[in-house]
């Protein structure tokens, strides 16, 4: 079970490890809407994303068995990137399962590190099936990217950051995806100030977890393109993020993709930071719906800043025209 003291604990493990990130203040965002917005900046991270908390205490916390014998992991992604640099550090051998679909430049990355890669699979769902099979044949620990009690414990580590960083928090926008960055952020805030309000943001493209907390279970929902990678795909069946999300969160709220690309411009032409998409989408209810925000004190995780660079341009260009 996760709890405050699975946290805190794992925020003492972690702790040498990572950087604590900074909560920048947006003088625009905070015009725009007439209330405090504060950006977390987990994009200037380990690893530019939020996924080495996670991975660093699941690891972390591996019997010397299990260390000798290696871990599976399954991303395209930063999870993919964490758990490389992991492993690398506490040198434990390590395979990574993508999906085949998977474009050449995220595969490029991935291999920078010591990791066995495995293409398998359409997609990510296919992928993570195929991923969980795979460790068990092998007897590999499996290191998900949000279904983990341990893994949720290091990215709940944010929250605690951020209740001492801004003790004035009113509203936290948490970008959605699997649930573990959520899931850790709320048990780690609402254990200490339930009062606060927290909202899991995913887009519109990609609402499983919306979806499902509609019809009171996971769910299969389809997906269309979108620019927030780390949203993208469902969730896995009987997810630990599930229960926890559907009994803490205030709301989950949908954006759409326009928007996105709206926040994610502005965060680099105000603010002159670099954000991927799912990062973005913790801004654009403020850019959709300010008047909610007016007299708050409001933070927007920013959970990642790897972004392909010709979207990230393309991005850029169609908003200054």
């Amino acid at each position: 079970m996760v709890n405050i003291q699975a946290i805190e604990k794992a925020r003492e493990i972690i702790q040498p490890f990572i950087n604590e990130t900074p909560l920048h203040f947006s003088e625009y965002l905070s015009s725009y809407c007439s209330g405090q917005i504060f950006l977390k900046l987990e994009n200037q991270q380990i690893t530019n994303s939020f996924k080495i908390r996670g991975a660093l205490n699941k690891m972390l916390n591996l019997s010397i068995e299990e260390k000798k014998k290696g871990v599976l992991a399954v991303s395209s992604g930063n999870h993919a990137q964490a758990v490389g640099v992991v492993t690398e550090q506490l040198e434990i051998s390590a395979k990574i399962v993508i999906p085949k679909s998977t474009p050449q430049n995220k595969i490029d990355k991935i291999r920078k590190y010591k990791v066995e890669l495995v293409l398998e699979g359409n997609n990510y769902d296919e992928a993570e099936v195929y991923a969980r099979k795979l460790a068990k044949e092998e007897s590999l620990t499996f290191v998900s990217g949000y279904n983990d009690e341990l893994v949720v414990a290091g990215q709940g580590t944010i929250g605690l950051e951020l209740l001492e960083q801004q003790p004035s928090i009113t509203d936290v926008l948490v970008p959605l995806g699997g649930g573990g960055l959520l899931s850790g952020i709320l048990i780690a805030i609402k254990s200490k100030r339930p009062d606060i309000n927290i909202v899991g943001v995913q887009t519109s493209a990609c609402p499983a977890f919306y979806e499902s907390l509609k019809a009171g279970k996971i769910i299969d929902v389809e997906m269309k393109d979108s620019i927030t990678d780390g949203m993208f795909g469902g969730i896995e069946l009987g997810s630990i993020t599930f229960d926890i999300i559907k009994q803490y969160v205030d709301e989950v709220v949908l954006v759409e993709e326009e928007s996105i690309r709206k926040a994610l411009a502005l965060i680099w032409h105000r603010e002159n930071i670099r954000v991927e998409g799912a990062a973005a989408a913790a801004v654009a209810p403020i850019l959709e719906n300010k008047s909610l925000f007016r007299d708050r004190v409001v933070v927007a995780v920013m959970s990642g800043g790897n972004i392909d660079e010709l979207l990230f341009q393309e991005i850029i260009k169609d908003a200054l025209e």
